[in-house]
């Protein structure tokens, strides 16, 4: 019996490997024995241990988010499983790779009382795009075989697009034992030294079709190139040069990752959220045609001018086959790789097309609201925003900057300008979450190094157990917590008018002191007063080894105030720019 759990679980833990899955997060239980030993005992496995599912789970999409590579989880059986859910959806919404391994009681233990056995069969619906009820294990060529195709299968699935998690359930008999020995691995070889190597295409359109497009956004004077997160390395030089071919200024999120690196900037609109803020100043930026790539970007005045105006004619290119479209008008849905799209297009033109006075407004108002923004808040006191002015100066180049959910990554939209230094960002903009980002900020740091996440306090308490992974794997990495003491998002919008129940239901402050929460996971805690002390403290975090977390206490009161003065000072010197131009 035994050996034949051996030869099972070893054929498909090979196979994994053979596919790239090399990286497993591992938490401890029963079942899933002979699945975590024999990954340990693989010799290409690295095997990360994170004793809360739900923590290991968040932990295994930021390594999966930073390598652009599926990384395996793997749990034993009952609610164990259930804590991973908040992860999955995470990871299908923000396509990321995940393979997904669960134990499980064998079937004459379900439904019966027996402990510790849930019903695991579809556990997260629609959440994973693949699920199979792995057969109980035996030692036959057929099921070796069969092992293996499920490894490959499974992790050709997640990283196919549109990525995303997959999952695999093993029910399992006990003795759960693996037996162990120095040549199980060129045993396994030996009995089946095949495997199935899948090759994956990208999706391309009609040329005929895509001439037709290429006429339509020539035969118009003005255009704009919205990029919303996107984290693919080809697309930064492609999206530029169909950019400077057309003429089309590109609104970049931060998380297109367009607003660092070499490429050229010339047409990069880094500013435009706080530009499109005034209803006024939108109406007189309204373009005729939008191509629009990746997810739909952060900036809440974007999405409603997409949306307020059906003239817009909007061309949604996605190389997952996605409906990624939630203003509801878009023209096209084009389902074709976005490097690709970009390459065709510019093939077409063969040239590029004169510079407009549409593309030059653009951005002499970008330079405005840059100037202002940095002009108004150079000596201001602590206040969360600048904490992204500040970093795109201190990071090195090669570091990673990861943005919490809620007010963070809207600053990081707002505050954190085009520089020539390579800074990847990523945030879970799937689900859009608080929760799990402390843990899938360390799970990228196990990958890129260094990594800073910026993270408001709400968020930070709701993961604090992922502070274990960074003790555990002895990481480095750097947490800014700006710290509130509450809900600082829900101070923009129309709760915050209603006083009397404000703090309780929405405001929620918790007076906690994180430094002993910090120092228990043996991490290094600062709480910088000054931007003089948050330079020292950050500078000395990147050269320092360990966990640091610096703590940057604001007012959420203040913090509304000046964000809204300085929205309103850019709006004046851009409404008074346009009326002069107007009047020559």
């Amino acid at each position: 019996m035994n050996e034949s759990l051996t030869l099972y679980i070893a054929a498909f833990v090979d196979e994994l490997a053979k596919t790239g899955v090399r990286d497993v997060v591992v938490s401890p239980g029963s079942r899933s024995t002979p699945l975590a030993i024999m990954m340990v005992e693989h010799p290409e496995m690295r095997i990360h241990m994170n004793l809360d599912e739900r923590s290991a789970a968040f932990f295994a999409l930021g390594m999966a988010k930073a390598k652009r590579h599926p990384v395996a989880l793997l749990c034993t059986s009952g609610t164990a499983a259930a804590n991973y859910f908040p992860a999955l959806v995470e990871a299908y919404y923000s396509r990321i790779p995940l393979v997904v391994v669960t134990a499980d009681r064998p079937h004459e233990l379900r439904d019966v009382g027996a402990p510790q056995a849930i019903d695991q069969l579809n556990i997260y619906g629609k959440y994973a795009k693949w699920f199979v009820e792995m057969a109980l294990p035996e030692r036959t060529p057929e099921m070796l075989r069969y092992a293996r195709t499920m490894a490959a299968r499974a992790a050709s699935i997640a990283m196919s697009a549109p990525a995303g998690p997959v999952h695999l359930n093993f029910p399992l008999r006990e003795p759960l034992m693996p037996v162990i020995q120095k040549e199980t691995w060129q045993q396994i070889e030996a009995k089946e030294p095949s495997y199935t190597k899948v090759i994956a295409g990208k999706a391309t359109v009609d040329r005929k079709q895509l001439g037709e497009l290429y006429h339509q956004l020539v035969s118009v004077k003005n255009g704009l190139i919205v990029c919303g997160p996107m984290d693919y390395p080809e697309f930064t030089e492609a999206v530029t040069e169909l950019a400077e071919m057309l003429d089309y200024p590109i609104l970049a999120d931060p998380l297109s990752q367009l607003r660092s690196g070499s490429h050229s900037k010339e047409y990069i609109i880094d500013c435009y959220d706080a530009i499109l803020k005034d209803e006024m100043i939108a109406a007189s930026l309204v373009p005729d045609v939008v191509i629009r790539f990746g997810a739909m970007p952060v900036s809440k005045p974007l999405f409603l001018l997409l949306k307020r105006y059906p003239s817009i004619r909007q061309i949604v290119v996605d190389g997952g086959g996605g409906w990624r479209e939630p203003t509801l008008m878009a023209s096209y849905m084009v389902h074709c790789d976005e490097v690709e799209f970009c390459r065709q297009l510019i093939e077409m033109a063969g040239r590029k097309l004169r510079k407009s006075e549409w593309s030059a407004t653009w951005k002499a108002i970008n330079d405005i609201a840059k100037s202002v923004l940095l002009e108004e808040q150079a000596e201001s006191e602590l206040f969360e925003g600048k904490v992204f002015t500040e970093l795109s100066q201190l990071l090195p180049s090669g570091a990673t900057l990861f943005v919490g959910n809620s007010m963070p990554i809207r600053d990081a939209d707002t505050f954190f300008f085009t520089t020539d230094k390579q800074i990847r960002i990523l945030a879970n903009r799937g689900a859009n979450g608080i929760d799990g980002v402390v843990s899938s900020a360390l799970g990228a740091s196990a990958v890129a190094e260094p990594l800073v996440l910026v993270i408001g306090d709400l968020s930070f308490y709701h993961d604090l157990n992922g502070l274990l992974a960074a003790k555990m794997h002895g990481l480095h990495a750097t947490i800014i917590v700006l710290n509130n003491n509450g809900g600082g998002i829900f101070s923009f919008l129309p709760q915050a008018n209603h006083k009397k129940h404000f703090e309780m239901l929405f405001g929620t402050p918790t007076d906690l002191q994180f430094m002993h929460a910090v120092r228990m996971y043996e991490g290094n805690y600062q709480n910088s007063k000054t931007w003089d002390e948050f330079r020292h403290h950050v500078a000395r975090s990147l050269t320092t080894d360990g966990l640091h977390v610096i703590e940057v206490c604001t007012s959420r009161e203040a913090n509304v105030k000046t964000h809204r003065l300085l929205w309103e000072r850019v709006s004046q010197e851009i409404a008074e720019f346009l009326g002069k131009r107007r009047m020559a």
